[in-house]
C-alpha cells in the first residue's frame, strides 16, 4: 500500500534545505532584459510542479522568467 500523502509532506519539507544549498553554491548573475512590461508574482505549488498566473493578454507572447531569490 503506498502512502503517497505523507511522502509529498516529507518532500515538501525537504525542498527548501536542498533549495537553499544551491543558493549558496551558486553565485548571483545580472540580466539586462528590454521587454513592454513586468510583473513580479510569487510562485505557488501545483501538484509536483509550480504555477504563476499571468494576465490572458500575454497568451499566444514570448516571455522571459527570471528567478530572484
Amino acid at each position: 500500500m503506498r502512502d503517497t500523502g505523507n511522502r509529498k509532506e516529507q518532500r515538501a519539507q525537504e525542498k527548501p534545505f536542498f533549495q537553499e544549498e544551491l543558493r549558496l553554491l551558486r553565485p548571483k548573475v545580472k540580466f539586462e532584459v528590454y521587454g513592454e512590461e513586468m510583473l513580479e508574482k510569487e510562485v505557488k505549488y501545483s501538484g509536483n510542479s509550480g504555477r504563476v498566473y499571468l494576465p490572458p493578454e500575454w497568451v499566444g507572447k514570448h516571455i522571459k522568467v527570471i528567478r530572484t531569490n
